[in-house]
């Protein structure tokens, strides 16, 4: 085996423009509005999914990370919004885990309910809270395969001290997945026999 070169995993140069500078989202419903923003020009922008999601500090809304999905364009089926987003807010903090002593309480904002890879890194991550906008079946009725998540997934994570709501603009979020679908979008899932 051989590897051809570094595991890079990068954001689109229009997100990271965006996002120069202190954001602050002091309102849940701001930081929904901001990960459904960016999983829409995710698409608009041909860089990725329909998916979006950021990281913030819950006490004062600064913004600590954000991502949207990379699947395609990075060949890389792990880079999902919400792995990206997690991943830019702990190089920011400089550690694996945002629940360390002396970092802020942090809350994952996700444009839809994650899958059953992007809970575990939720639960590893060491956020707090998860707030979710479209539902599970929004993204399944589109085609996606979000894996076999536990039927109480937010209880799980709910019984390790990380709090979760859903549905905060969830008809606004879910308009990109049918918009995203509508227009010819890629649906990919792994392949299997």
């Amino acid at each position: 085996m051989h590897a051809q070169g570094p595991l890079v995993l990068d954001l689109p140069r229009w997100l990271t423009d965006r996002l120069r500078g202190d954001v602050v989202l002091p309102e849940r419903s701001d930081r929904m509005r901001l990960a459904i923003e960016l999983a829409r020009e995710n698409v608009r922008q041909g860089t990725g999914g329909p998916f979006g999601a950021v990281v913030v500090d819950v006490a004062s809304g600064r913004l600590l990370g954000a991502g949207v999905n990379r699947v395609v364009p990075l060949g890389f089926s792990c880079a999902h919004a919400e792995v990206m987003a997690l991943g830019m807010a702990q190089l920011s903090a400089g550690t694996y885990d945002l629940g360390a002593p002396g970092q802020p309480d942090a809350e994952l904002v996700t444009s839809v309910e994650p899958c059953v890879m992007c809970i575990g890194a939720a639960l590893w991550s060491g956020v707090r809270s998860v707030v979710c906008g479209a539902s599970e079946a929004n993204a399944i009725a589109i085609g996606f395969d979000e894996g076999p998540k536990p039927a109480d997934w937010a209880g799980e994570l709910g019984a390790r001290g990380i709090a979760v709501v859903c549905g905060v603009l969830g008809d606004e979020a879910a308009a990109v997945l049918t918009d995203y679908a509508a227009s010819g979008g890629p649906i990919y899932n792994a392949g299997r026999p």
